[in-house]
């Protein structure tokens, strides 16, 4: 289970021109991911495909160059 205080300590650093109820709507957001979401590391790319053929959903997030700290 993911600690809202901790999330949100991590979005006011990351976002400090964020309103609070952006704050809490995406904290709120991403501490109820765990109930959705699992990690996934397929093997291979073929594996992925056949997942996704048999009607899985991914959402593939990749962090941007200019955005590492």
């Amino acid at each position: 289970m993911v600690d809202r205080e901790k999330v949100l300590t991590v979005l006011r650093r990351r976002f400090p021109d964020a309103t609070i109820a952006q704050l809490a709507s995406a904290a709120n957001a991403i501490v109820g991911l765990d109930e959705e979401w699992d990690l996934v590391e397929p093997r291979n790319l073929a594996d992925l495909i056949d997942r996704l053929r048999q009607g899985a959903e991914f959402r593939l997030l990749e962090r941007r160059a200019d955005a590492r700290v």
